[in-house]
Parts: structure tokens; C-alpha cells; sequence
């Protein structure tokens, strides 16, 4: 039997791959149950595409490259935007329950910088768990698939240029040994960076594990200072913090202070639904000032909200809050990295026979600042991608891996690194957060520096390598544009108006400069 393709995530990405593949063999590397432990699963909005009368994928790329602040791949996007209808079908036939009207035609919502109403969605709320429990059931009926659960990949096998493995550890990474397994090619679709900071929308198994897997085989990361912070998170100080949909500023609701007086419309001509840096700042400048900042959904949704919006109403009861009768309190919170490991327009890496699909990837098509629910669109258009472009390749057999029984990789667990972890977070938000500078990006690079000469265990070395990266790549980039906000220099310069690219040697040099001047 051939080798098989291993899939390093089970989140929409993975599963939407694996399906695509059938019925080559394909054995997906599942940090967490499947389901439990991907971002998409908590997406609300839905899928953004352009499937009613009067929108289009060109309004689609359109308003794409408008919030991606002169840095999309304009061509990738279009196509992508072409893509989206037959994505959604595709989904349909797997089982995704999207709402429909009495006529059977597609409900569609707007969101934030988007043009049209075109967003794809589950009962208001419920958009990323529907789609995902109708992938975990086709992918459980679907015999080619292997699902390994509790699996967390520390390292990528690389033969002469070549990812021909896998190193993981069972046990949801507390295994005593790991193992080494082949692989004809590997697709990594591991998910965001979320658990690097303080206060994320994420689960904990998006902690930048990818990245630093794909950089240490040699990859190429792109746009890795883009991070987008959402900012109506549910400041009910649970970790992961709960969200509060863009959809609900989409049907009316408005963000206020603890007075109830409106301040988005100072800062932007679209107000609340103005692109999410500028309101993620606005929410963030409220708190800093000690104004506080909510959520107003009393007028747009009222009584309603049960209904309209489960998930929502759901967090907020179980914190005591009515969202119908007071308003939501709320914080920035890291939400989406826009940036990851680059790939071309077939989801393929830099280093042979590595592919990258949905967040860990950086396709072009989000440039400095995603638009509102694009990321699920981009999942599966890049894994049905992904997925095309293995189908049409002779892959080699791969026979044993050395020391594929005991890799010596170090303890799973150490009681320093815990320690270093909460350090760790509290350090990216407050220095590479939505708000930074210089001096505190500098700073950032000597405590990360410190942080990876004391770490003992091979996950936290791969949280850090992937906070290495981004720090640097914000060192690297004097100004401010998307999801990058530099205090010290609050405009974008037109001759950075382009993508980042750095490989792992490069962002290290950058850090230890960095850290160097802020001795």
C-alpha cells in the first residue's frame, strides 16, 4: 500500500481535504477530538460568497482587496471569489445545514466591509459547528480516512529538501515518547496563533504550532505581523474568551461606552461596520481611557436574541447577562493571523511536498486585514485545492523513518515552561498586540530570546519559534498598516505597501538585533 498523506489538523481545512482525497489514503493528526479543538467549529458569521441576485465575485474580490489595505494578491482573491458557490455546494452535499428561506433559496447576511449581503450562515450564530459536524460525519463514514485523535505534531521529517514525516505525540501531547511516522506528502492545516496571547477567541490548540513546524523545515512565512484582533469579544474573563458575532453589528447593533454614548461614528464613516482594526482600536482606546466599552444589541435585536442568536445569548446567561435588556461588556481579542507559512496559489509551501491550507497558510488573499468571514471561504477553496493537486501527482512510497519508534525529542511536560506559558501570553499582548511600538517590540524579542533559552519541552519551543516570528516580522515593518498598528509610526509608508516574506534564520537575526538595542 502507498503512503499515506498526512493531514496535520481536523479542523475545516483538514476535513475538507481528507473528503476531497478520498479514496486515497489519508490519515488526519488531530490535536483534540475532532471538532473540539479547531477555530472553525466556533466561527459564527459563516461563508462569504457571492450567490444572489446583484452581488458578484468581482464586488466580492472587490470589497476583499478594500479591507486587505493594498496588500491581496488581487488575482488569487478573484478566483476565489469564483470558487465560492461551488465550495458551498460542495458543503450542502456533505450535509451543512445553511439557512434557507420558504422558497429554498440561501439566506444571506452582511458583515462588516462587505458590500452585498452574502454571507452563508447557521441559525445567525452557528455557522462554523453546523459545517463542522456535517464534515466530522462524512469523514467518519468515509473509509479512506484515518483519524489519529489526541495526536499533536512537534516536527516535520525533511530528507534532502524533502517533508517525507511526521514526528507527533499521543496523548494529546503527553505521551512519554513520540513517534515518527512517513508520509507521501504532508498537508498542514493546524489553525491560528490565538493561544499565544492573553485574550483570544481560540481554542488552545491554535498556539502557532504549525508555523514553527513549517519554519523549522525551512518554509518560507509570510505577512506574519498581520494579526487581527476582533474586538467584541465577551469580557466575561473566560479563556478562550467567548465571541459576539460581526452579524450583530450587521443587524443594527451599536458599540457605546459605559455612558452609553456611540463613539465608532468619530472614527470611521461606516462606524461599528467599519473594517475590524479600526474598530478593534476604537474598542481597545475606550478601555485603555477607562470608558469601558459595550455591545448595544437592545434596539437592533431585542427579545429576539435567544432565537436570532443562541450562541451569543448562550455566553452571555452564563455570565448573568441579558444581551435584550443591557448591553454586552466587550474586549479585543486575537481572533484571525492573517499571516502564516507561504504558499502559491495550490496551497503548496516552499519546501517540497508541503502543503498548507486554511489559517496556518498565506495565500494572498487576506493581505494586512481579513475581511469578515473569509477565512471559512478560504479553507476549503485552498484544501479543495490542496486536494486537486495531490490527486494529480505520483507520489513516492516512503519506507521507515529512523528512530521512528523513540525519537528523542525531550518530556512532554515540564512545570518550568507552565510557568513560562501565562509570561508568554501576557507578553504578545501587551507588545504585539493591537497597539505596538518600537521600543516594546524590541523588548518583546529580548524576553522571547530569554524565554527560549530556558524551555525544555518541544511544544513550547514551537509556541515561542512562532511568537519569534511575528515579533520580528512587526520589528521589520516601520508602519502602520491592517492589522498592524505601530504607535511610533501611525501611517502606512507607500514603498512597504508590500507582502512580507522571511524564512526562520532571517526572523531570528531580526530578534536578536532587536533585542541587542533594547539592552
Amino acid at each position: 500500500m502507498a503512503s499515506p498523506i498526512i493531514i496535520v489538523g481536523g479542523g475545516l481545512a483538514g476535513l475538507f481535504c481528507a473528503l476531497k482525497l478520498a479514496p486515497r489514503p489519508v490519515t488526519v493528526l488531530a490535536a483534540a477530538p475532532i471538532g473540539e479543538g479547531a477555530s472553525s467549529s466556533w466561527a459564527q458569521g459563516g461563508v462569504a460568497a457571492a450567490m444572489s441576485e446583484g452581488d458578484s465575485p468581482e464586488k466580492h474580490a472587490a470589497d476583499t482587496v478594500a479591507a486587505g489595505a493594498g496588500l491581496v494578491d488581487e488575482a488569487v482573491v478573484l478566483q476565489m471569489a469564483r470558487e465560492a458557490g461551488d465550495r458551498v455546494r460542495d458543503l450542502l452535499a456533505y450535509g451543512a445545514p445553511f439557512d434557507k428561506d420558504l422558497e429554498g433559496r440561501l439566506v444571506q447576511s452582511r458583515e462588516a466591509a462587505h458590500s452585498e449581503r452574502r454571507i452563508v450562515r447557521v441559525k445567525g450564530d452557528m455557522a462554523g459547528r453546523a459545517i463542522m459536524e456535517a464534515l466530522i460525519a462524512a469523514v467518519r463514514r468515509t473509509p479512506s480516512i484515518t483519524v489519529l485523535e489526541g495526536e499533536v505534531a512537534e516536527s516535520l521529517v525533511v530528507d534532502r529538501g524533502c517533508v517525507v514525516g511526521v514526528v507527533s505525540r499521543g496523548e494529546g501531547g503527553a505521551a512519554a515518547l513520540a513517534r515518527a511516522m512517513p508520509a507521501a506528502a504532508v498537508v498542514l492545516a493546524t489553525g491560528g496563533i490565538g493561544h499565544l496571547y492573553a485574550v483570544t477567541t481560540n481554542p488552545s490548540q491554535a498556539n502557532g504550532h504549525g508555523l514553527a513546524l513549517a519554519a523549522e523545515a525551512g518554509a518560507l512565512i509570510a505577512d506574519a505581523e498581520f494579526v487581527q484582533f476582533h474586538p467584541t469579544a465577551i469580557d466575561i474573563g473566560r479563556d478562550p474568551a467567548p465571541l459576539a458575532t460581526e452579524a450583530l453589528r450587521g443587524e443594527g447593533a451599536i458599540l457605546v461606552d459605559r455612558t452609553g454614548r456611540r463613539f465608532m461614528p468619530d472614527l470611521h464613516p461606516d462606524a461599528e461596520l467599519a473594517p475590524r482594526d479600526i474598530v478593534a482600536r476604537g474598542v481597545f482606546a475606550e478601555i485603555a481611557a477607562g470608558r469601558g466599552a459595550f455591545l448595544d444589541c437592545r434596539a437592533a435585536v431585542g427579545e429576539a436574541f435567544a432565537e436570532r442568536f443562541p450562541t451569543v445569548y448562550a455566553a452571555c446567561a452564563g455570565a448573568g447577562l441579558d444581551p435584550a435588556k443591557s448591553p454586552i461588556p466587550i474586549v479585543p481579542a486575537e481572533h484571525y493571523h492573517m499571516g502564516g507559512v507561504w504558499t502559491d496559489a495550490r496551497g503548496r509551501s516552499s519546501v517540497e511536498r508541503l502543503w498548507v491550507a486554511g489559517e496556518a497558510a498565506s495565500t494572498g488573499v487576506h493581505g494586512a486585514n481579513r475581511l469578515a468571514s473569509n477565512s471559512l471561504l478560504e479553507a476549503v477553496v485552498f484544501a479543495g485545492r490542496i486536494a486537486a493537486d495531490l490527486q494529480a501527482l505520483d507520489l513516492p512510497e516512503i519506507g521507515p523513518l529512523p528512530g521512528a519508534a523513540t525519537p528523542d525529542r525531550g518530556p512532554a511536560r515540564d512545570p518550568g515552561d507552565d510557568e513560562l506559558l501565562p509570561r508568554l501570553r501576557r507578553l504578545m499582548s501587551a507588545r504585539v498586540g493591537v497597539i505596538r511600538d518600537g521600543a516594546g517590540l524590541a523588548a518583546a524579542c529580548r524576553d522571547l530570546a530569554a524565554m527560549t533559552a530556558q524551555a525544555r519541552t518541544p511544544s513550547f519551543r514551537n509556541m515561542l519559534t512562532a511568537a519569534t516570528l511575528i515579533t520580528a516580522a512587526a520589528a521589520a515593518r516601520p508602519e502602520s498598516r491592517g492589522g498592524h498598528f505601530r504607535s511610533d509610526h501611525p501611517r502606512p509608508d507607500p514603498v512597504l505597501a508590500r507582502r512580507s516574506r522571511l524564512n526562520l534564520q532571517e526572523a531570528r537575526f531580526i530578534a536578536a538585533r532587536a533585542a541587542a538595542a533594547a539592552a
